[in-house]
């Protein structure tokens, strides 16, 4: 669904693009057929009063307008009324939203896997944990000792689990970041007059969030000013920032999190059995 919603995005760009093509290529449509038309006249004069030359009586067919120029021509004066000509800044920030979105997906799928291939540990710690004699205790021993090589982990898995999760966290928050601009009225309008001023289109400007400066800036190819978007509560009534502490407690309570091995157990995350009701 996010993808089909990506390539509506992708296509309502093209059309708002297109909409002033259309009007050049229609109204120069009708333009050539009025050029040969004057052109006919003007032979028509020519040749009838000096009674110099005949046409075979279809020339005059070949200058028509037909039906089809013409609802082709109307139509692109219908559509211009939606045209923008410096841009749609909201779908821009859209496109670039679902765009850290996909690589945020393809990051989680990273941290999946190695999650998957680390997640013996959790066995480990179970196993360990419920030994409470001594018996229990050797019989750890000899289940570390004898599944040793799966349940080492290793650093490259350590490096990739690392990365993909710091990866998560960014491609997440520009996503976060860029939806909430887009779905701003006020901030949206306000980067739209920065284009206007800059002279450019929203297409040709780059945008990027900045954790640092804790905002959306927008810089132009015609300018070196910038236009920003606080995200900390300075302007437009967005104030995005949570706490470690909210972020924990929003994704314990995550469907990812709850079918995940640690909300569960190993055993149902391995082999569906003892599996908690959700």
């Amino acid at each position: 669904m996010k993808k089909m919603i990506l390539s509506l995005l992708v296509l309502s760009s093209v059309a708002h693009s297109s909409e002033l093509d259309n009007l050049i290529d229609t109204s120069n449509a009708i333009v050539d057929q009025i050029d040969r038309g004057i052109k006919l006249v003007g032979a028509a004069q020519e040749y009838a009063y000096t009674g110099s030359g005949l046409s075979d009586g279809t020339v005059s067919s070949t200058a028509h307008i037909s039906a089809e120029q013409l609802q082709a021509y109307n139509n692109a004066l219908s559509g211009m009324s939606t045209y923008q000509a410096f841009g749609d800044v909201q779908t821009v920030l859209e496109e670039k939203a679902y765009t850290e979105l996909d690589m945020m997906d393809e990051a989680i799928g990273v941290f999946t896997e190695v999650v998957v291939d680390m997640i013996a540990v959790q066995e480990v710690a179970e196993v360990a944990e419920s030994a409470s004699s001594p018996q229990e205790e050797a019989d750890v021993q000899t289940f570390v000792e004898n599944n040793i090589e799966v349940l080492t982990i290793t650093q490259e898995e350590v490096e990739t689990y690392n990365t993909s999760i710091d990866d998560i966290e960014t491609h997440a928050n520009n996503a976060s970041a860029f939806l909430a601009v887009a779905g701003n009225k006020e901030a949206v309008e306000f980067l739209e007059q920065g284009v206007e001023n800059a002279n450019t289109t929203a297409e040709q400007t780059n945008i990027f969030y900045d954790a640092n400066a804790q905002w959306v800036t927008m810089g132009y190819n015609t300018t070196r000013n910038l236009t920003a978007v606080y995200l900390n509560g300075q302007n437009f009534g967005l104030d995005l920032y949570v706490t470690e502490a909210e972020v924990l407690a929003v994704g314990s309570e995550s469907e990812y999190y709850l079918t995940g091995p640690t909300a569960q157990s190993y055993d149902c995350f391995m082999y569906e059995t003892g599996c908690m009701e959700l």
